[in-house]
């Protein structure tokens, strides 16, 4: 396998796990975040200033690159690391989710999706293959199968042809991939809330000999308890030997629920969106910086984070460049949420290696005021 996970140790208490994976590039402790680097630039950040927050892996995205500058520029620029000064690993999803988020007019068939340009409505065409070449171009070290992300909610009926479909695509992605020996290849389970329905595709997808698993069709607009349970019955039927990915999580109390269920990593742009829209998270919560409270507040982001932002600048500065609306702003609070989360991921590592991870989870949901429903920060 070109990907390889060793599992070091288990939470006593949950299915949480601390582990290690190896790509060619790089080696990732687990759990972990990985910041979105969407068209190979984790959005107003430099890669160094990436780099300096802690951050092992980062995503590109398959369709987005596809569509500009093409995977075939990328290609000739010596693959995405090489393009982006990106030195560390690099994980690129499908395509599929944006297929099915983005584009107007879909038509799915059996051969792929048909369907129009988000921007310039543009008709395109994805398949599975299609999707492995653009990754293969890419060079990306984690490369994931291209699948239906059904909406939600949906039913039974329809979710049951759309897995078998998911199944069927996952077998011809795993062929079409020329890259075996250098590029890893991920799976997606699918099923939506039906437990029998996931159950039965993580049974035909461990059939094949992927090197990790994601679980997607979550966090599209489902309750959080639904989530939850969702990733209880799943888990337990995937490889204990292989990592284990949960796509589009990244608030807090989210991402410690789905590792108390045995996930190992995480992407998602809300750290960066909502720092372009002057919101921090920090260790007394999210704040809004553009409020008024913050004018003359010359004390630092968050006094319990050590990050270049949080070192140098005061909220009022923040404050002042979110209302002048100053790039800078984006940049900055953009790198203390990504060193926040990547904290995080630093906690809940050391909770799981001392067998303290549900003390640790209750501390952080107890400093918040979270609860176990809907809150999250």
């Amino acid at each position: 396998m070109v990907i390889k996970y060793e599992l070091l140790k288990k939470d006593p208490s949950s299915m949480a796990r601390l582990g290690r994976i190896t790509t060619p590039h790089s080696i990732i402790d687990t759990p972990c975040f990985m910041p979105v680097g969407t068209q190979g630039t984790v959005k107003s950040l430099t890669p160094e200033q990436v780099e300096a927050t802690s951050a092992q892996i980062i995503l590109g995205n398959t369709y987005h690159l596809w569509t500009q500058p093409g995977h075939k520029t990328v290609e000739e620029a010596g693959g995405l690391h090489k393009f982006m000064n990106w030195n560390k690993s690099i994980l690129t999803d499908s395509g599929g989710f944006q297929v099915f988020s983005l584009a107007k007019m879909r038509d799915i068939k059996e051969e792929g999706v048909t369907f129009k340009h988000h921007k310039n409505g543009s008709k395109l065409f994805l398949s599975p293959e299609l999707s492995i070449e653009i990754q293969n171009s890419l060079g990306s070290d984690i490369m994931m199968s291209f699948d239906e992300c059904p909406p939600y909610p949906s039913t039974r009926e329809y979710m049951e042809k759309s897995v078998e479909r998911t199944i069927r695509w996952a077998k011809r992605g795993f062929e079409a991939n020329k890259n075996k020996d250098t590029q890893g290849l991920f799976g997606i389970i699918q099923g939506g809330e039906y437990e029998d329905i996931r159950i039965h595709c993580c049974e035909e997808l461990t059939k094949i000999p992927f090197d990790g698993y994601s679980i997607g069709g979550l966090s599209v607009g489902e309750p959080k308890d639904i989530q939850n349970k969702v990733l209880s019955f799943t888990t337990p039927h995937l490889p204990e030997d292989k990592p284990r990915y949960l796509m589009g999580v990244g608030s807090p109390g989210a991402i410690l629920d789905a590792v108390e269920r045995g996930i190992d990593m995480f992407d998602c742009v809300l750290p960066t969106r909502i720092a372009r829209h002057g919101c921090a998270m920090t260790s007394s919560g999210r704040k809004i910086l553009k409020n008024q409270v913050y004018e003359k507040d010359y004390t630092p982001l968050d006094k319990e984070c050590d990050c270049y932002c949080c070192k140098n600048y005061t909220k009022a500065y923040l404050h002042h460049l979110v209302k002048a609306d100053e790039m800078l702003a984006s940049t900055l609070i953009s790198i203390h949420n990504i060193q926040f989360l990547e904290n995080l991921m630093k906690g809940i590592r050391e909770s799981i290696k001392n067998d303290t991870f549900k003390e640790f989870k209750k501390s952080v949901y107890d400093k918040y005021g979270l609860d176990n429903k809907e809150q999250d920060f």
